[in-house]
């Protein structure tokens, strides 16, 4: 058995092939365990993942039909399919966009149908699928209205999963992620990069530039709990999951004050007076668009769970990527 992993050098990518590596198993279409011999590693870049004679990597781009070819084969039996171009790279570069984000989706669903029918396929999808005007809280029959290509690209993922699902072609499951706090490394280009950078690079020292306003409200979960959610996915059994293999995933809503006022509980003031606030219109309009609390009482039925508080997403953090150690 072997297991498909695309955006494999992004954060979550990492953790998730590690994680993946330290169970040794997946399961099978009885909801089984059973162990797998190799781990298919995709991303443009593969640096930081584990030197472990299970992965073989394959540095190239995803949105080349050679290349999922390559990644996919007759043995593969689980694909967790977490590459993308991000929201604010998608809306800047509408044709890179498609061509990663729905143009290899849908090549990946086809290479699965034709070579490896019934594999599971893990996505992850964004809360960004919803848009327009929102209840208090989403609940998890709300109609998907993106207002950004890339809500549209991850809404179009999640019709082609159910389709290719409901006729046995794979065993989807897609996972409607919040905002994933807190990022390792470098900001990338997604328009929420900010909800990290302002928790990230004050504990290492570094002034952070927060985009929005203090009383903007973000639906948050921690690498931890993706990592988690992947893993519990792909193990539940697809009669659990009923007419949709859609999960909005549960998150914990906080204002960004309120996410520095955790990070001053956590670290101390001279962390939070690193920050700094300089308002751009444009990233306030889309991160005002997203949804920010949700009902989620499918995924908790289904076993999946959220974060405690922020002040223990920060304490994983420093535990996690900054080896127990902060700039006070």
């Amino acid at each position: 058995m072997h297991v498909t992993v695309t955006g494999a050098g992004g954060f979550i990518g990492r953790k998730l092939v590690a994680e993946l590596l330290r169970r040794g198993t997946i399961a099978d279409e009885n909801g089984n365990l059973q162990p797998f011999s190799k781990i298919v590693a995709c991303d443009l870049s593969l640096a930081g993942l584990p030197p472990d004679p299970r992965v073989e990597g394959v540095e190239a781009d995803i949105g080349q039909p050679s290349v999922i070819e390559r990644i996919v084969t007759e043995q593969t039996r689980a694909v967790f399919h977490l590459a993308a171009v991000v929201s604010v790279g998608a809306e800047e570069d509408f044709e890179l966009g498609m061509r990663v984000n729905l143009d290899a989706t849908r090549r990946l669903l086809e290479r699965c149908r034709l070579v490896a029918r019934g594999a599971s396929f893990l996505f992850a999808s964004s809360v960004a699928v919803y848009g327009g005007r929102l209840p208090a809280v989403v609940e998890d029959l709300q109609a998907p209205a993106p207002q950004t290509s890339y809500g549209a690209q991850k809404a179009i993922g999640e019709l082609l999963i159910n389709d290719y699902s409901r006729r046995g072609f794979v065993d989807g499951r897609c996972l409607r992620l919040p905002t994933i706090v807190v990022r390792p490394g470098l900001p990338n280009r997604a328009a929420s990069t900010f909800a990290s950078s302002i928790i990230r690079d004050p504990l290492q020292g570094r002034e952070a530039v927060c985009p929005v306003s203090a009383d903007t409200p973000m639906c948050l979960l921690s690498p931890r709990k993706v990592v988690e959610a992947f893993v519990h996915a792909q193990s539940i059994a697809a009669a659990n999951l009923g007419w949709t293999r859609v999960v909005q995933l549960p998150g914990i809503t906080l204002s960004v004050g309120q996410m520095l006022e955790a990070l001053q509980e956590v670290a101390g003031a001279n962390v939070v007076r690193r920050v700094q606030f300089e308002p751009d219109s444009r990233i306030q309009k889309i991160i005002d668009g997203w949804p920010t609390a949700f009902g989620a009482e499918r995924a908790l039925a289904l076993g999946f769970t959220a974060d405690q508080s922020m002040q223990s997403v920060i304490r994983a953090f420093i535990a996690d990527d900054l080896k127990g150690k902060f700039v006070a």
